[in-house]
């Protein structure tokens, strides 16, 4: 099949700010270096706008929520590892809570750039697992921490990728086309007994346990952290934000009217003051990311080709039953890649571990000179290395 790679790096913007709106440094590991090869890319200019609000809510008198974000300023750091954006949610009482919430959020982004992978995923997973060590230790060594912990919901937006890993029940949505799919499971009592049948979603949210969460960083030496891959295109605005948030939201609606605001502090603070009238019995946090084009030739030709990928996906009869969220995760593992005209794709007897789907050109069949057939658009080969 014939056609172009397309990848894409960030452009530099403001300095990141934390919840209290102060500009600071960038972190940096004292063994940080970048990693010695780049990606075999052709990175093209991704514009990103930034919003954040963190609010204490009427009814709490400390904030143990925590927000931060970095978007490098250098061109090989933001190529290689592309920006990061973090929301923590601390438990655990008399501060320990706010301690748990603010040293997460700084030690995956410090271990995050530290980290050589270029995986975002990957790298952002081992981040996470490096701050629950962290709080672990402190959460046993010191008795005045004990029982301290914190949620914590990562995304790395990275040329057009992005990344997101969680633990606990912070959120991580993505509003693409008017339309807003959560990207992470919660990792809560009622959750689960939701994803069991258990329980219906507005039973949920009435249930005397739907604060009790099942993961959280500190809690134990070892966590295990979701990680989730998907496209990152123009137009595109990813929401973190912690369950003080969520926690209030009637509808979809609710979340997609505000999103919908250009400026993106104007609408965070939309969806704190929403939080806040319908109760604010919690900290409230979110930062949202906006991924901004210019209308060049580029962001068209990515959009189509992100258009064409879900299009041909979603028609395969294999896909066809999925829901829409669960047709998003088979995107986060689906690449795009490109073949020259007569270049070999697999030949038989080769160890198969993908399938392959044509999104557009063709693919012929061969034994030896004579072409057994010919497969078009949306139609695939080497499925059974699925199994």
């Amino acid at each position: 099949r014939r056609g172009a790679r397309l990848c894409l790096k960030a452009a530099a913007v403001p300095p990141r700010r934390d919840r209290t709106g102060s500009s600071r440094s960038p972190p940096r590991h004292k063994n940080w270096s970048p990693p010695a090869t780049p990606r075999d890319t052709e990175p093209q200019a991704l514009h990103l706008e930034v919003g954040l609000s963190s609010d204490t809510g009427p009814s709490r008198g400390l904030n143990e929520d925590y927000v931060d974000y970095f978007v490098p300023s250098d061109e090989a750091q933001i190529r290689l590892k592309g920006s990061i954006f973090v929301v923590a949610d601390g438990m655990g009482g008399h501060l320990a809570g706010e301690v748990a919430s603010k040293e997460a959020v700084k030690t995956v982004m410090e271990e995050y750039y530290a980290d050589p992978s270029p995986d975002p995923g990957e790298s952002l997973g081992q981040a996470i697992s490096a701050a629950n060590r962290l709080l672990h230790e402190h959460a046993s060594s010191d008795p005045a921490k004990s029982g301290m912990g914190t949620t914590v919901t990562a995304a790395i937006l990275d040329g057009d990728r992005i990344a997101l890993a969680h633990v606990g029940d912070s959120r991580g949505y993505l509003w693409r086309d008017g339309v807003l799919d959560q990207l992470t499971d919660d990792h809560s009592v009622v959750a689960e007994l939701v994803r069991l049948g258990k329980l219906s979603p507005e039973e949920a949210g009435r249930h005397p346990h739907r604060n009790v969460i099942t993961r959280a960083l500190g809690a134990e030496a070892t966590v295990a952290v979701d990680v989730s891959r998907t496209d990152a295109r123009v137009g595109d605005v990813v929401l973190l934000c912690s369950d003080g948030l969520h926690g209030y939201i009637e509808n979809i609606v609710d979340i997609e009217q505000r999103l919908a605001i250009t400026d993106g502090d104007d609408a965070a603070r939309s969806l704190i003051g929403m939080a806040n009238e319908r109760g604010g019995k919690d900290n409230i946090t979110a930062v949202l990311v906006r991924v901004v084009g210019e209308g060049t030739e580029v962001d068209e030709r990515r959009a189509q080709r992100l258009a064409l990928k879900r299009e041909v996906v979603s028609g395969m009869p294999l896909f066809a039953r999925l829901s829409e969220r669960e047709l998003m995760r088979v995107m986060q593992v689906a690449n795009v890649r490109a073949y020259e005209p007569g270049q070999l794709v697999i030949r038989d007897g080769d160890k198969g571990d993908e399938l392959f789907i044509v999104l557009s050109g063709d693919v012929k069949v061969l034994k030896g000179e004579a072409v057994l057939t010919k497969l078009g658009r949306g139609e695939h080969f080497g499925e059974m290395a699925l199994i």
